[in-house]
C-alpha cells in the first residue's frame, strides 16, 4: 500500500511527480523509471520526466528549475547524480534520490550495488577461477564505481589479485570490444560484466572467436534484463528489483508531503538498503570443466 497525501491542502499539492533521469537506453535507468511510473499511478499521480544528456550541477539545476516551473508536487532523481549536484535544490521542493551517494544530502533509496558485484564475483571465485576480469560501466555513473568496489572487495576476500579492469559504457558494443580484447588473453576463465547489455556483447565476441561459454570462460552480467533468460546460453546475472525501488521512491516522497518540516528525514534510508541477488543460469561452471 502506498501512503496518500490526503492531509495536505489541495492548493499546495499537484498530482504530478517530477522525475530526473538520464540515458534511457541503459536498462537500469529505463527500468527504474518504469518502476516509479507504476508506483506513482497506484498512488494517483502522473509523471513529468526530464532526461539529462550530461550530468553536471548546471544541467541538474536547470532540470529542477524546469520541473519547479511546471508545479510538480516533488521530484525523484532516478538518474545517478553526484551529491554536489544536489546541494542547490529549489526551496521547499520535496526530493528523493535513487543512489547511495545521495544519502546524507537528501532522502535516498539505497541499492547496494557493491554487494551485487561481490555476489557475482564471489560466485565465480567460489567455482575455482583464479581471478575474474571486469568490464566496467560508464565512468561517470556512481553505480560503476560501486560495482568496481564490489569486484575488488571479492578478490580481497578470496585473497586473489584483481586483474586489470576493462572500461565499457553500458552498451553491447562496448562489451563486444572488451570481449574481443579478452579473447586474446589465453588465461581468462571468468568475466563479470557490469551490465547484461555488455555481457551480451562479450558473449558475441567469444562466440566469434570460438570460445565456449561456460566451458572455456564463465560469464556473469548485472541487471537481469528480460532477454537474459533467453540468450544462448541463458545468462547468469544479478537481479535488481526495479518495481520495489520505484515503490519505495514514491512512498518516501509521499511521506515527505505529509511532513511540514522534513529536514529530519535527510540521510535516512526510508525502508532500508535493497540488495540485488544472484540469478544462476547456464553461463558459469567450475574452473577446468571444459
Amino acid at each position: 500500500m502506498l501512503p496518500t497525501d490526503r492531509h495536505q491542502p489541495e492548493h499546495v499539492r499537484s498530482r504530478v511527480i517530477g522525475v530526473i533521469t538520464r540515458d534511457r537506453a541503459v536498462h537500469g535507468a529505463a527500468s527504474a523509471l518504469l518502476g516509479i511510473e507504476r508506483a506513482a499511478r497506484m498512488g494517483g499521480y502522473s509523471l513529468r520526466v526530464e532526461s539529462l544528456r550530461r550530468v553536471d550541477p548546471h544541467t541538474v539545476a536547470e532540470a529542477f528549475a524546469t520541473l519547479a516551473r511546471q508545479c510538480v508536487a516533488g521530484v525523484i532523481t532516478a538518474a545517478s547524480l553526484p551529491p554536489t549536484a544536489l546541494l542547490r535544490l529549489p526551496a521547499g521542493m520535496p526530493v528523493v534520490a535513487i543512489q547511495s551517494d545521495a544519502a546524507g544530502v537528501i532522502p535516498a533509496i539505497v541499492v547496494d550495488q557493491a554487494a551485487g558485484a561481490r555476489a557475482a564475483v564471489a560466485h565465480l571465485l567460489g567455482l575455482g577461477h583464479e581471478q575474474v576480469w571486469h568490464v566496467a560501466g560508464a565512468n561517470d555513473w556512481p553505480e560503476t564505481h560501486s560495482r568496481v568496489a564490489g569486484w575488488r572487495a571479492a578478490h580481497r576476500a578470496f585473497r586473489r589479485p584483481a586483474p586489470p579492469m576493462l572500461e565499457g559504457d553500458w552498451s553491447a558494443r562496448s562489451g563486444y570490444a572488451a570481449g574481443l580484447s579478452l579473447a586474446r588473453r589465453r588465461t581468462v576463465t571468468a568475466v563479470f560484466a557490469a551490465s547484461d547489455q555488455m555481457a551480451l556483447g562479450v558473449l558475441r565476441a567469444f562466440a566469434e572467436r570460438g570460445i565456449r561459454v561456460p566451458e572455456d570462460v564463465s560469464v556473469v552480467g548485472f541487471d537481469d534484463i528480460p532477454e537474459a533468460a533467453y540468450l544462448h546460453p541463458p545468462l547468469t546475472t544479478i537481479r535488481q528489483n526495479h518495481d520495489e525501488v520505484g515503490r519505495r521512491c514514491v512512498t518516501a516522497l509521499l511521506e515527505l508531503f505529509a511532513v511540514t518540516h522534513h529536514a529530519g528525514l535527510i540521510g535516512q534510508e526510508p525502508d532500508g538498503t535493497l540488495r540485488p541477488r544472484l540469478v544462476l543460469r547456464d553461463t558459469t561452471t567450475r574452473a577446468g570443466n571444459g
